[in-house]
């Protein structure tokens, strides 16, 4: 699904949406707050039904990774380490930051945000990388993100209902927290 898609979808449950329109929209504050709000919902979402990668990267001994070390190498906003392997390390930071114990091969599982959209993102170019459980409840989430600050009429109240049961039937795939345990334990 395309941003232009998504919003469209939006757009329409507000009945808001104008085809004629290059904005989609004639509504000027809607215009705006528009890509914002997906962004907003969509990275939610994405907290719910995490986006996993793969990340491995080569490391010397004593180096320090952090989350921007690992975002230069994947080119994704990293939100969460969930496993590290490969080289003798320690985390630090509460699980932000990995000190290198020896020299190696890293190799990262973490949990991404989406690539964020800007003003400057084209409406039929990009593509959402999130499952399509997750886009099938955006356009409420949406919907009632725009509408929550209209008193005049009630659809942001029904569309924000809408979404939080929506949220809650989400695959829960990648939603609940994990522990590994490596090498075992002789009890």
């Amino acid at each position: 699904m395309t941003l232009g898609d998504m919003k469209k979808s939006a757009l329409a449950l507000i009945e808001e949406y104008d085809a004629s329109n290059p904005l989609l929209t004639g509504d000027e504050d809607i215009s705006a707050k528009l890509n914002s709000s997906v962004n907003r919902i969509m990275y939610e979402l994405c907290r719910y039904k995490k986006m996993p990668k793969y990340v491995e990267m080569n490391v010397a001994e004593g180096d320090v990774i952090e989350f921007s070390d690992i975002e230069s190498e994947c080119g994704y906003e990293v939100f969460q380490i969930e496993k590290a392997r490969g080289v003798q390390y320690t985390m630090k930071a509460n699980g932000t930051v990995i000190k290198v114990l020896e020299s190696g091969t890293l190799e990262l599982d973490v949990f991404v945000y989406p690539e964020r959209i800007t003003d400057s993102t084209k409406d039929n170019v990009y593509e959402f990388e999130i499952s399509s459980d997750l886009l099938d409840i955006m356009p409420y989430g949406i919907a009632a993100d725009l509408l929550k600050n209209d008193i005049s009429t009630s659809y942001g109240k029904v569309y924000s209902t809408r979404y939080e049961e929506m949220k809650r039937m989400i695959d829960p795939r990648y939603t609940l927290s994990q522990i590994t345990v490596e090498g075992g334990y002789n009890i």
